[in-house]
């Protein structure tokens, strides 16, 4: 039994302050804002910290190196490397490719799953940046790997049914599916993936606002990278952007670095849509824990970490270099969220959209998948499964 005493814990609704969060088995035993002096459990004193549920990435392309399409073991790699930054269980994601390499991806997400590494964030089921997205507003996604999901010849190498039959032959490890909904063929695909179990987001798209309607009417409940990639708001023609925001069914991922999303824009967001509504994400890259000027790669492309995001040699922006700690921390300090907004964007939002009962959130019986931060939102300690897992190494707590 593990003992967090005098931490200020973040619930769903307020912030508990000088409480203690009591772990057993895993789990999150209880929630005390009276002393606790349980005989042989371990107590790590929180004082002077805030406790949050641990954060859920649902879109992240890689960290310190490590791209989700390098092969070999790139998935544990990147799921050893993430609970120092607070992560505690993320959706593996990919740019655009090749159905070779999407399949051989969709293999280690198994693996990574079936076999997890001691002291990794949980691996979910894989977000696919998918092959059925807009060449007009495709970003760094790379042009030769697009295809439209209404054609029915081979486009180049392969043909539209071989990137849908390896997502149908990985269905249990494909969660989240970005595809843009105004391509031929768009709209019948969103009912075709939805009625399979995956959850269709919209993006990387050109879709005007009564498309984007349509997608959501035939089922789709995500958007990725609100605001980024895709048609924006403007008074008349509303677009894809104007039709996330109006619409209550669908979640919204946000990419909380100050430099895609102006902190003002991210605030509008959170306003229309509620903490509830948004989802912050990273979109990191390999890029992510990186120096500035550093080279790293992404799906294969060379991207380099320049100042405030990742960018392909041509300067097309290609991702960020964003963690989740520090997207915790712009909510707070930047983009006017409080401290409860902020875990519910980076943890109980994320968590309830992908149906993960019991995670995200602070409460008795939950997932003990937790983070310590200073008052600096920096992270002191994470824990999963009620595990320290970050620092590995570190003097855990003193028995009481």
């Amino acid at each position: 039994m593990i003992v967090l005493s005098r931490g200020d814990v973040v619930l769903p609704d307020r912030v508990l302050g000088e409480a203690s969060v009591i772990i057993d088995a895993g789990r999150i035993a209880a929630i005390e804002q009276t002393r606790v002096d349980l005989e042989r459990a371990v107590t790590i004193d929180a004082g002077d910290c805030y406790i949050v549920p641990g954060f859920i990435d649902v879109h992240v392309h890689g960290i310190e190196g490590y791209d989700t399409l390098d092969g070999d073991d790139s998935i544990a790699r990147i799921a050893s490397r993430l609970p120092p930054y607070g992560v505690t269980a993320f959706c593996p994601t990919t740019v655009a490719c090749p159905p070779g390499e999407l399949r051989t991806f969709l293999d280690q997400v198994r693996n990574a799953r079936v076999t997890p590494a001691p002291g990794a964030a949980r691996v979910l089921p894989a977000h696919l940046e998918s092959n059925f997205i807009s060449p007009e507003y495709r970003g760094a996604q790379p042009a030769s790997c697009l295809r439209s999901p209404g054609a029915g010849a081979h486009e180049g190498d392969y043909s539209a049914r071989e990137i849908l039959d390896a997502i149908a032959a990985s269905r249990p490890d494909v969660g989240i599916v970005t595809l843009a909904p105004e391509l031929p063929g768009g709209l019948d695909l969103v009912t075709s993936l939805v009625s399979a179990g995956h959850r269709v987001s919209l993006g990387h798209s050109g879709a005007d606002f009564e498309t984007a309607i349509a997608a959501i009417d035939a089922g789709a409940r995500h958007a990725t990278h609100l605001f980024n990639r895709m048609t924006p708001v403007t008074h008349r023609a509303p677009g894809l952007a104007g039709a996330v925001l109006s619409r209550e069914e669908i979640a919204a991922e946000l990419i909380c670095d100050g430099y895609h999303v102006h902190p003002a824009m991210c605030r509008l967001a959170m306003a229309a849509k509620g903490a509830h509504g948004v989802m912050a994400i990273t979109d990191g890259t390999s890029l992510s824990g990186l120096p500035v000027g550093s080279v790293a790669r992404l799906g294969g492309q060379r991207i380099q970490a320049r100042g405030d995001a990742a960018f392909l040699e041509e300067g097309t922006l290609a991702g960020s270099t964003l963690t989740m700690d520090r997207a915790f921390r712009i909510i707070v300090t930047r983009c006017g969220g409080s401290i409860v907004e902020a875990a519910t964007m980076c943890a109980t939002t994320p968590a309830r959209e992908l149906g993960l009962t019991g995670f995200g959130v602070i409460a008795a019986g939950a997932m003990a998948d937790l983070v310590v931060l200073d008052r600096g939102f920096r992270v002191v300690r994470t824990f999963i499964g009620g595990e320290q897992v970050f620092p590995v190494n570190g003097r855990l707590a003193t028995h009481v």
